[in-house]
């Protein structure tokens, strides 16, 4: 029976083994990624291992997701390359502190929330686009140093590994959960090339990962406007960058373990990750989606797995290189092809029939997006926009009217639906403004006046109306409208205890 402690003063049980085993394995898979994304910004790996190193450990602890994993990532790599090539790494850790600054004040002012308005479809499409990435990003280890694709023996030795490596971590959940299968995978592989001795390749060849504690160093730029209006961008892309990732892989994380992360303490941990990250010799990062899943399908729920895989990612640098340079990149090629296929959301592919059209067209947008810009923040802004988009134009179709005459030979609309600035058009074209009799009464009973285009669109309808010596009256409508409709006090009866008290958005 399995023996479970409370840790700290969070309220996750905590079963240490598995903590501290999945820690392990994700320490090891996010050694030749920190190394592999760094050379991607043209820096060195030393300063994507520290910035994974700082980034994992702070935001394990002060975050607001246990058994969530950061580190360097692809997409902050893609956005500094330029910075690095122009101006050099001093300005990209002075743009890394300033990105974590920017997220700490998103995180304090609480527009974690924001997170709220992305549609499921554009989830779906951030997930499946990441792991196409995922995916697209070990073929790499199919090629030789010319870049050209293996073929004979060493193709075959290497698709071996990996096939091997897949099928550990496929079938050991189906025996035994007592150890992480993608650890075991890790080191069932290592053992075989290293006791066979296998001519493959090694972490070892790709950089040596050999190095001390990581320095504190105040980056050395010129204080000056020149100087921040240079990183300013930079920064800001990648804060949005790293929060849009970061909250999105909360999200699906939550869902996978059924509990609930707080998105703006998430956000303030990614800032002082990002801020230490820039004065400690890092390139910075965000939360990592496939280091996270393989942390939660391990088992690991508690911050323990994320403080031991930071701990032993600085203990491989410091002292353990010698051995870790010697792991095989078919391992950990096949752990990251098996994160892949289970990042990627085959659900959405089922539903697709199911799904309204616009839903579809969001999706595989983003996932394009994603895919080849490796621009997420671009990729979720496009599908949520795009999505704001289509409920305009399908709310703007609900509006109605029911149009009926009581027995004084009044003339009654009563309107349902929305009235907003895409519904008002629909809205005029309800009205027969020459043929109705003299007194109307328009009711919102069942409508909602939304914005300035809509109080707009009131103004001109009672407009038209006395141009032609015929009477208006506006039933329920709230105080907002009151006070912005022209000749209010004319044309609206009040009734305190019917009126709704909503607001009217006037930005």
């Amino acid at each position: 029976m399995k023996k479970y402690i409370k840790l700290f003063d969070f309220k996750q049980k905590v079963d240490y083994k598995i903590e501290v085993l999945s820690g392990l394995t994700v320490a090891l898979a996010l050694v030749p990624e920190a190394m592999a994304f760094a050379l991607i910004a043209g820096l060195s790996p030393l300063v994507g291992l520290y910035a994974a190193f700082v980034v994992s450990l702070v935001t394990t602890i002060l975050g607001g997701r246990p058994g969530m994993i950061s580190g360097a990532t692809g997409a902050i790599a893609v956005v500094i390359v330029s910075l690095a090539k122009d101006f050099g790494v001093e300005y990209v850790f002075a743009a890394v502190v300033l990105s974590g600054i920017i997220q700490m004040l998103a995180g304090i002012l609480k527009l974690g929330k924001l997170m709220r308005l992305v549609p499921h479809p554009v989830i779906f499409g951030f997930v499946n686009g990441l792991a196409i990435i995922i995916f697209m990003s070990q073929l790499d280890q199919f090629k030789d140093i010319d870049g050209n694709w293996l073929t004979g023996t060493n193709l075959y030795i290497l698709l071996a590994l990996v096939l091997t490596t897949m099928l550990i971590i496929w079938g050991l959940p189906k025996l035994t959960r007592a150890v992480p299968a993608s650890l075991v995978a890790i080191l069932v592989v290592f053992g075989i090339t290293f006791f066979v001795g296998i001519d493959t390749k090694t972490v070892g060849d790709i950089s040596s990962i050999s190095g001390g504690f990581p320095p504190f160093h105040i980056p050395e730029i010129p204080l000056n406007w020149e100087t921040f209006m240079i990183i300013l961008p930079y920064a800001g892309i990648m804060a949005g960058v790293g929060l849009i990732e970061s909250l999105l892989t909360l999200n699906i994380v939550d869902e996978i373990t059924e509990t609930r992360g707080n998105g703006n303490k998430e956000a303030v941990a990614q800032g002082a990750a990002n801020i230490l990250s820039g004065f400690f010799s890092g390139m910075g990062g965000c939360a990592m989606l496939g280091q996270s899943l393989i942390n939660v399908s391990n088992g690991a729920r508690a911050r323990l797995s994320g403080i031991i895989a930071s701990v032993a990612l600085l203990a491989f640098v410091m002292f353990g290189a010698p051995v870790i340079e010697l792991l095989p990149m078919a391992a950990l090629t096949g752990l990251m092809i098996m994160v892949a296929i289970g990042t990627f959301e085959w659900a959405s592919i089922k539903t697709v029939k199911r799904m309204p059209k616009s839903d579809v067209l969001v999706m595989v947008l983003v996932t394009l997006v994603t895919v080849f810009l490796h621009n997420l923040a671009l990729a979720v802004l496009v599908g949520v926009i795009i999505a704001a988009l289509v409920f305009a134009w399908d709310n703007a179709k609900r509006i109605r009217a029911r149009k009926s005459i009581d027995e004084n030979g009044v003339k009654h609309y009563e309107i349902y639906g929305p009235l907003f600035f895409g519904s008002t058009s629909l809205f005029n074209d309800k009205f027969d403004v020459a043929n109705d009799p003299d007194e109307i009464i328009i009711d919102f009973f069942e409508s909602r006046v939304v914005d300035m285009s809509a109080i707009e669109a009131l103004n001109k309808i009672t407009e038209r109306y006395h141009k032609v010596g015929k009477k208006v009256h506006l039933k329920h409508l709230s105080p907002d409208c009151r006070r912005m409709l022209q000749n209010a006090d004319e044309i609206i009866d009040v009734n305190v205890m019917e009126d709704p008290t909503y607001k009217v958005l006037t930005d």
